[in-house]
């Protein structure tokens, strides 16, 4: 290698460059070093080369060795040392071998640069890149080392540091953010950094402090000003000071209350100060009598600039058998009933009006007073034999008798009587309703239903009131007896009772005619047109068969044709995909191998004029392949072709009139499910994992509407483009419903997924969108669990026999228990029970839309049962021994008594059964049936007889 000047004045450059051009000899080995480079913070190192190459034409019949390409090699290494790296090929990585990509120059005067970028995952402290050359005549003009960053960056009022990207490029490093300045972290700051140095998906954040509002555009906390306050945390701004306050001072989170102002602790703090009332007015006796007073007044002149205003009443000599209604501790009526005075008594009763903040103003409040001087007694008076006659929902009717004189030539002469009545719950309260009568008897109205109520009564003569009664107690809505039923509201019950049997047996045989009449219509129909034209029934070969989907709506205008019906493959990718001529195609790289062969990166060339390119994912087809290869990689493409959604993998066109042939689909940046959340464990939100299965479940759901089973469904066959949006893929194993009962078919042979399949697709090769939701609950465990390996290390036989005794796979560390649940209901074993992919969709919207229900984490059931440090459940001899283990021996007797005393009928239990046996606790039940799945589990894995897939 030689040290030149490269000049291109044209260009502005003059660079010292090296070159090499040993095109005369033969075995050229020539190598150039770069200095150490120090990682530093770099976890992926980048190397940009812009380089000249000559073509070999130049050099006709003196070039022995001469080379189009050389050698880009690198060597990690923890300290820098003195001499060069060693030299030898095996102490260096090939990063690749460099071609000319924008074209070699084959004229003494033509140069053409071309630009070349590799990258390489360091871990050691430093780096030596080293450049090999083997006979090319080669200028390398400059290089460029460096790394990516996420730029540091300020959002949700969190600053998130310059974040180097990770070693891979599919790797997304999560970075926490620290609050701004006078902020407080309110959920923590994430900020997800993508490969290629662009932030994405930002989590939590923080909030401006009491007395700092936000200035969203600056991502900053300005403190409030003198005159205004700022309560909470959040983003809102300072506010004006309310009437009678004031902020003296920056950054307050309240207004101080003038001097006689104040504020109450329950007060918000926008309210405005306020003062306590001046005292009640006008307070007047509306009633005496020898045990009881009325007091009335009206409210205080003055409020305070309130509205909480209530009242409390004070009495000097009042004892504890004296009660008050409403009670005297706080009331907001203007009207207080005293009752259990003595006859001929004088009082003193002062009535006090406060509000929200007489208790903060540390006065007891004003208030007015009132003497009164109660009446004689007059104990002849007492009614007698108070007792219910009937009772109704909402009234009760009563009768009495009336007072007895003492002397038995006389009668009392009663005025009137009163009846009283309240709410037993209301007794202390005294909250009573009274009703007034000339009559021994009443009937109380506007009762609360199936409410007891206490009666009392008592009569006036002139002399004044007796006694209350003795209380007498009923309930309302309960029927004493067919005597206290009248006749007209049992005929009343009789009338409704039979028009709504008669309305009942009219309805039934409206729509039993109108069945009838319809069946027969179609019949009619269907037996003047070919089998294939009746939509509601199929007849074949004698058998009726009925549609897997009703065609409503706009999904009944594409249904999915399957290409194994063309007789000619070619015609249904004519007919389904898009031929792209191979001259719009540039291959890049390739990213991995396939079942028909190579998966490349590339681009597209978009038309008309092919100046615009998109990344693009290239299949190929292994040159030589046999026919049916070609077909079926061709129906896969057929298959692909008829789908259009966000979440399928969408296809952009075939190329099949040159070599190789090729499938051109929409570049996946991230590669496939299972992949990407191994490389990104535990770096994602929840709720961005629940978007993710979104994203899947509303793929699935266009599929199964388009009538359309994948069969395949898994992690590893869902791809995650830059945005982190999933979509269907590989559809080598899918199929469609054919018209058959229950929208099932049988598979023709080939291997069955079975950690992903359910079990009766598994048992007797039946597949309907039932079993696709049966592997989309597989998806949602593999998702929540990070990639971890479904069933781990089980043999498949020995995932079977677990799944038909019941076991399921425990909730993943930290899944939420909705999440969960939606698992257990995808994996229920009869597959009518399990829900639709539209019900799915709808049931994740509503977490995402609620991130609170995704708080609960699930308890974790029983773990592996076959694991090597699972306990043996099989050990076990008694079922005391077994309550014991799992700390549930206090329903050992409810065995006993419903027989299960042997743990044959311990293992056979069901849930229905344990709810029998008298355990309702749902907590206990789940403990008790965890453990029997696992039981089971493990005797089905000790059973002799396999299980052929």
């Amino acid at each position: 290698w030689v040290e030149e000047s490269f000049t291109n004045f044209e260009k502005g450059i003059n660079w010292r460059s090296y070159v090499v051009c040993d095109v005369a000899y033969n075995n050229v080995n020539n190598w150039l070093w770069t200095p150490f480079v120090e990682r530093g913070n770099a976890n992926r190192i980048y190397i940009e080369i812009k380089f000249t190459i000559r073509d070999c034409s130049l050099f006709p019949g003196n070039a022995l060795s001469c080379k189009e390409t050389f050698s880009l090699l690198y060597y990690e290494f923890d300290a820098a040392t003195r001499e060069p790296p060693p030299w030898e090929p095996e102490s260096y990585k090939l990063i690749g071998r460099i071609a000319a990509g924008e074209g070699r120059f084959n004229t003494n005067t033509e140069v053409i640069i071309n630009t070349e970028v590799k990258s390489i995952p360091v871990t050691k402290k430093g780096v030596y890149f080293a450049f090999r050359d083997q006979g090319a005549c080669i200028s390398l003009l400059a290089i460029k080392v460096y790394y990516i960053t996420c730029p540091e960056v300020t959002i949700n009022f969190a600053k998130f540091p310059t974040t180097p990207t990770g070693r891979e490029v599919t790797f997304i490093e999560q970075a926490t953010g620290r609050c701004v300045e006078n902020a407080e972290e309110i959920d923590t700051p994430t900020y997800l950094c993508k490969g290629d140095g662009k932030w994405y998906l930002p989590a939590g954040g923080c909030k401006c402090k009491p007395g700092f509002e936000a200035d969203i555009e600056k991502q900053s906390c300005s403190v409030c000003p003198p005159g205004k306050y700022k309560h909470a945390t959040g983003d809102d701004h300072c506010q004006p000071c309310p009437p009678h306050s004031k902020a003296p001072d920056y950054g307050l989170s309240e207004c101080r209350c003038n001097s006689g102002f104040y504020r109450s602790p329950e007060d918000p703090k926008s309210m405005p100060c306020t003062q306590p009332p001046s005292a009640p007015q006008n307070l007047t006796v509306s009633f005496m009598d020898q045990s009881t007073v009325s007091l009335s007044w009206t409210a205080p002149s003055f409020l305070g600039g309130r509205t909480d205003i209530t009242y409390r009443i004070q009495c000097d000599i009042c004892g504890q058998a004296v009660t008050y209604s409403p009670p005297t501790e706080s009331f907001d009526e203007t009207k207080v009933t005293i009752s259990g005075l003595s006859p001929v008594t004088t009082y003193k009763f002062q009535v006090y009006s406060v509000n929200g903040v007489s208790s903060v103003s540390g006065s007891d409040g004003e208030f007015v007073e009132i003497t009164v001087t109660t009446e004689a007694s007059v104990t002849s008076a007492m009614v007698h034999n108070v007792r219910v006659t009937a009772v109704k929902a909402s009234e009760v009717s009563l009768a009495w008798d009336p007072p007895i004189s003492p002397d038995p030539d006389s009668e009392v002469l009663v005025e009137t009587y009163e009846v009283r009545c309240f709410s037993k719950q209301d007794k202390e309260d005294m909250n009573a309703t009274s009703k007034l009568t000339k009559e021994p008897k009443a009937t109380i109205t506007a009762l609360k239903q199936r409410t007891e109520y206490v009666f009392q009564v008592r009569a006036k003569t002139n002399h004044g009131w007796g006694e209350f009664s003795q209380p007498v107690t009923k309930t309302t809505g309960q029927v004493l007896g067919t005597p206290y039923i009248v006749d007209e509201d049992n005929m009343q019950v009789r009338i409704i009772a039979g028009a709504t049997v008669a309305v009942v047996v009219l309805l039934v045989i409206i729509i039993i005619m109108t069945v009838f009449f319809l069946r027969s219509r179609g019949n009619d129909e269907c037996n003047k047109k070919q089998p294939s034209d009746c939509d509601t029934l199929e007849y074949r070969n004698g058998e009726v068969t009925t549609p897997l989907f009703t065609q409503v709506g706009s999904t009944a205008s594409r249904t999915y044709i399957d290409p194994h019906t063309y007789e000619d493959p070619n015609q249904a990718v004519k007919e389904f995909a898009r031929e792209i001529d191979a001259s719009y195609i540039t291959i890049e790289a390739i990213i991995g191998g396939g079942e028909f062969g190579d998966v490349c990166r590339g681009k597209l060339k978009l038309p008309p004029d092919g100046r615009s390119e998109i990344d693009v994912a290239i299949k190929t087809l292994k040159p030589g392949s046999a026919d049916k290869a070609r077909n079926d990689f061709l129906t896969e493409a057929s298959i692909m072709g008829q789908f259009e959604h966000p979440n399928v993998i969408f296809l952009q066109g075939v190329v099949t009139k040159s070599n190789p042939v090729m499938i051109i689909t929409e570049y996946m940046e991230n590669g496939s499910l299972d992949t990407f959340l191994r490389a990104n464990d535990g770096k994602f939100q929840i709720v961005q994992l629940v978007g993710m299965l979104r994203g899947i479940a509303s793929g699935m759901q266009y599929l199964s509407e388009m009538n359309y089973v994948h069969r395949d469904l898994a992690a590893r066959n869902v791809l995650v483009n830059a945005q982190l949006v999933c979509k269907i893929a590989d559809f080598g194993l899918s199929r469609e419903i054919e018209s058959t009962t229950e929208g099932a078919y049988t598979t023709r042979g080939g291997k069955i997924p079975v950690r992903w399949t359910a079990p009766e697709a598994i048992a007797f090769r039946k597949f309907t969108s039932a079993s696709d939701v049966w592997s989309f609950g597989i998806v949602c465990w593999e998702v929540m669990s990070y990639g971890e390996r479904p069933y781990w290390n089980w043999s498949n036989q020995d995932v079977i026999k677990s799944i038909e005794k019941g076991y399921r796979l425990p909730a993943p560390m930290d899944c939420p228990e909705a999440i969960y649940q939606l698992m257990l209901d995808n994996w229920q074993k009869e597959r009518t029970h399990r829900p639709t992919f539209g019900s799915i969709v709808k049931t994740l919207d509503k977490l995402i839309r609620c991130p609170d229900t995704l708080r609960k984490v699930a308890q974790n059931r029983a773990g592996n049962p076959l694991a090597p440090d699972a306990p043996d459940l099989t050990q076990f001899m008694t079922v005391s021994d077994w309550l014991a283990s799992i700390k549930m021996s206090r329903y050992l007797e409810n065995f006993e008594r419903a027989g299960i005393t042997s743990m044959e009928g311990v293992v056979r239990l069901t849930v229905q059964e344990l709810t029998s046996l008298g355990i309702t606790l749902v907590g206990h039940q789940k403990k008790i049936m965890n453990s029997v799945q696992a039981m089971r589990a493990q005797i089905s894995a000790n059973l002799s007889e396999g299980f052929l897939v």
